[in-house]
């Protein structure tokens, strides 16, 4: 039992390192997408600092940023259909 537990804390750490990892490399894209959009003169705002703000908050509310937690849980998921079968088939 103390086994399957370091392995699971082992594994929600991991999964951590690669929740943080995606997650800065998608907030890193969509900054860049803002600045080029911004950059390119389709925006009519004049204020970059202002788009690019808004433009994140509005990224932070999105569908695309709350699909990030399937890192944890469909690992953690399937481990748990994974035990489920082992104990009780």
């Amino acid at each position: 039992m103390l086994g399957l537990v370091i392995r699971l804390v082992v594994l929600f750490a991991i999964l951590t390192v690669i929740y943080l990892a995606l997650s800065r490399y998608y907030r890193w894209c969509k900054t860049r997408e803002l600045e080029t959009r911004f950059d390119s003169g389709e925006v009519r705002s004049r204020d970059r600092t202002g788009y690019v703000a808004r433009g994140m908050a509005e990224y932070d509310r999105s569908l695309s940023r709350k699909l990030l937690w399937g890192v944890y849980l469909v690992p953690l998921g399937i481990v748990a259909l994974l035990i489920y079968i082992a104990d009780f088939t």
